[in-house]
């Protein structure tokens, strides 16, 4: 364990035994479920970082539509047309979804490409 981390380890041990965390908002319920839990563990770091920066994955944004498109459809009626556009939609989310499973590039989205460029560029020429 690096000094940094032993630091941050008796600092967190000291705040716990002052009873800092007591009152924290959630103490007691299990943590909620990652957005980012369909990712990779090598590349959720990173995906973290670019959600950090405002640039979600559209492979998570994808999940959080068809989430809200379930949730939609369960106090919806079943018939009728806005029904079933919500349907298309939500199968139309989940061939992209697995077609991106089989190995299609996050990047290759032209829309995610072109907002990382943007943002690593602006990035880039503001440094010093």
């Amino acid at each position: 364990m690096s000094l940094l981390d032993r630091l941050a380890d008796a600092h967190i041990h000291a705040a716990a035994e002052r009873g800092e965390f007591d009152n924290l908002e959630g103490a007691g319920k299990p943590l909620p479920r990652d957005a980012a839990r369909d990712v990779p563990p090598e590349l959720r770091a990173g995906y973290r970082l670019l959600k950090n920066a405002g640039y979600v994955p559209p492979e998570i944004e994808a999940w959080r539509e068809i989430r809200d498109i379930e949730d939609l459809l369960r106090t919806a009626q079943t018939d009728g047309d806005p029904a079933r556009r919500l349907q298309r939609r939500l199968r139309w989310l989940e061939t992209r979804l697995r077609e991106t499973r089989r190995g299609r590039a996050l990047l290759a989205d032209p829309h995610y490409a072109s907002a990382v460029r943007e943002r690593l560029t602006q990035k880039s020429h503001s440094q010093p």
